[in-house]
């Protein structure tokens, strides 16, 4: 069976190589940067390792024999899954390899807006100690740190932050109308957004969260909120949170993800000392990294090899045999 990696900014592959020695089966690295490189590179290919590509169903027309899409990462926004799910293709992600990583990132980018940690570094390079400008700081305690979603890495960051002193609320479209959630105070987003020192994101990137902050919720937020986002770009609306940012709005953002990424050089974002950006590298502790490149080519060779994968967003692909265009229904049982 062929294992194509689409496209992939990972250094080395020595653990992709290893699962899929173990399996017998062939893997193909390519770095495909285009639909019409990502089809010839994977012509023949049983299964496709993806990190950033768009995987549409045009694609997957032109791959007749692919049967499982296995996603680098938690996120699969860019996988078409009904096309997917409609062609018997199953789709696989790593939901919780990052949890620790990413919510530790999180707490270290809420604390260091909140203590201006970066504002200082700079100004102290460039020869100023801007102590009126960073002005007022306050204890963690009675602070309150919204989440919002509280999943896998949301709640790790719940955890975290209440270990810190923060007064821990959270919303999540799951709870409904609940006052409590997986332990903690459960409000309406418009409440958190009111109340909240700290308002961390961590829900997916759907059709109902893209641009969830935006003008209007941005407005609704505290003058000395920091907005923290080490989710999906897109959840925020970049603009807005500009806009909010210079007119003083809220008091800070820190953002490991943007809605264009790399968020070039000479972003008016870039600009502004109230924010923090890093690289979208929330995910990244040498635990992680090895744990994601595994898992994810152990979920595309075990199901070409027809067991069910540890991870599968589309499981009613395995029990569809009118729909399933590549999988014997009864290898999966």
């Amino acid at each position: 069976m062929r294992i194509v990696i689409t496209d992939c900014d990972h250094d080395a592959f020595e653990q992709e190589r290893a699962v899929v020695a173990a399996s017998g089966d062939e893997l193909v690295i390519a770095n495909s940067l285009t639909p019409g490189e990502l089809i010839a590179s994977a012509e023949g290919a049983d299964a496709l390792v993806v990190q950033y590509a768009s995987i549409t169903g045009e694609i997957l027309d032109a791959l007749p024999n692919v049967k499982v899409v296995s996603r680098y990462g938690v996120g699969v926004d860019s996988v078409d899954i009904p096309a997917a799910t409609e062609r018997g293709i199953a789709v696989c992600n790593v939901p919780d390899y990052g949890t620790e990583a990413v919510s530790d990132h999180a707490i270290a980018l809420a604390m260091n807006a909140a203590r201006e940690v970066t504002r200082l570094d700079r100004g102290l390079r460039a020869g100023v100690v801007d102590f009126p400008g960073v002005r007022p700081m306050h204890l963690v305690g009675e602070r309150v740190f919204g989440i919002v979603g509280l999943g896998l890495i949301g709640s790790a960051t719940a955890r975290k932050a209440a270990g810190l002193g923060f007064q821990v609320i959270c919303h999540d479209i799951l709870a409904g109308d609940a006052d409590e959630f997986r332990g903690y105070p459960h409000v309406s987003l418009d409440e958190l957004l009111r109340r909240s020192q700290v308002v961390s994101i961590h829900t997916p990137l759907t059709e109902l969260t893209h641009h969830l902050i935006d003008a209007d919720a941005l407005a609704s937020m505290r003058p000395d909120a920091i907005l923290v986002n080490t989710a999906r770009g897109p959840i925020v609306d970049t603009a807005a949170l500009g806009e909010a940012l210079r007119a003083g709005t809220i008091r800070g953002a820190a953002l490991d993800v943007t809605e264009t990424e790399p968020l070039p050089a000479d972003d008016p974002l870039l600009e502004l000392p109230q924010l923090t950006v890093t690289p979208h590298m929330a995910w990244y502790s040498e635990e992680s990294y090895g744990e994601l490149k595994r898992r994810t080519v152990e979920n595309a060779a075990d199901l070409i090899a027809g067991r069910v994968p540890r991870n599968i967003i589309n499981p009613e692909v395995l029990g569809a045999p009118g729909r399933n265009r590549n999988l014997d229904p009864g290898a999966s049982a």
